[in-house]
């Protein structure tokens, strides 16, 4: 009877290790798949933990759009800005409308009960709305290193959408075509970036919002002392004939959000035809929808080589 009564009992033992062993085991299995449907990515904030190939996005950075777009992960868009979208990217003005690109509509992007939120920064004082409705990417273009800012941003989307084979492809592609550009910019003379905005020109140069022309493209500056700034530094058009580049690329902001740009033809105006650039009709007018609303992205960026490529 002791006998029995002790097996009985190493038989139970047997039994209760079993079903701990099964219940870490368990447990690890149940982290491990969370630890895979999740991703760290950086961020303009920092490193930030993300749902991994989220089923549903709400994206108001256009630029990210395009990259999702580019690596064929455009379908888990269910909002965005679609009031603003690059023309290039008017196929998604049929997903709901999740809010003007300056004030997000947190009722209805809550409603679309998002997994994922991108924004850049013309949303960035509603990050913490934003936050308790999803977790959100804030991307911001780091115009010191434009080109380096730009592949961080790409890499981060493909990680997150496991797509990182096919965005290094696409970069790598875009690399090539980027060199290819320096090695004729370096020959053609200097170069001024122009912002019209009804009737008013600002010129950008290094480290603004248009500086990938001279930091990545290889364009020479045709004025050094230009205050980097989001806005651009005022200008009159005696300043353009003063410093007399031999390109000038203009982007019309009025074109890109509506407005009166009837006085925004700068190649037509009487002191930009006695330039250089000029005289010999290298005043190019640059895509405002993708300059100006967009920029970051992959197709972006291929858009700004082609218009930049039209100075040679």
């Amino acid at each position: 009877m002791k006998k029995i009564v002790l097996m009985m009992a190493a038989t139970a033992m047997l039994l209760l290790a079993g079903c701990s062993n099964n219940g870490n085991a368990d447990t690890q299995e149940s982290a491990a798949a969370k630890n895979k449907s999740e991703v760290t990515i950086q961020d303009a904030n920092g490193k930030i933990t993300v749902p991994k190939t989220p089923k549903k996005v709400v994206v108001f950075d256009n630029s990210a759009l395009d990259t999702m777009n580019s690596l064929g992960v455009g379908d888990t868009v269910v909002g965005a800005a679609t009031d603003n979208l690059p023309d290039f990217l008017r196929d998604y003005k049929k997903v709901e409308s999740a809010g003007g690109i300056k004030e997000p509509d947190l009722e209805k992007i809550n409603a679309l009960k998002p997994d994922l939120i991108i924004i850049s920064g013309r949303q960035r004082d509603f990050q913490k709305d934003l936050e308790k409705i999803a977790p959100t990417i804030f991307f911001s273009t780091d115009n010191s290193n434009t080109w380096g800012s730009i592949q961080q941003q790409v890499t981060a989307i493909a990680k997150i959408f496991d797509k990182e084979e096919k965005a290094k492809e696409k970069i790598n592609s875009l690399q090539k075509e980027i060199e290819a550009t320096k090695k004729k910019a370096a020959t053609s003379g200097k170069a001024l970036v122009l912002l019209a905005n009804e009737g008013n020109i600002s010129a950008y140069g290094k480290g603004s919002r248009f500086g990938i022309v001279h930091d990545t493209f290889g364009f020479k500056e045709a004025d050094d002392k230009i205050k980097a700034s989001t806005h651009g530094q005022n200008v009159s058009y005696e300043y353009v004939l003063e410093k007399d580049p031999a390109i000038i690329f203009v982007v019309d902001r009025t074109k890109a959000i509506g407005g009166d740009d009837s006085q925004n033809n700068v190649a037509e105006n009487e002191l930009v035809k006695q330039t250089d650039a000029g005289k010999t009709q290298k005043v190019i007018s640059l895509d405002p929808s993708v300059w100006y609303l967009a920029g970051s992205g992959l197709e972006s960026v291929k858009i700004m080589l082609e218009n930049v490529n039209r100075a040679f």
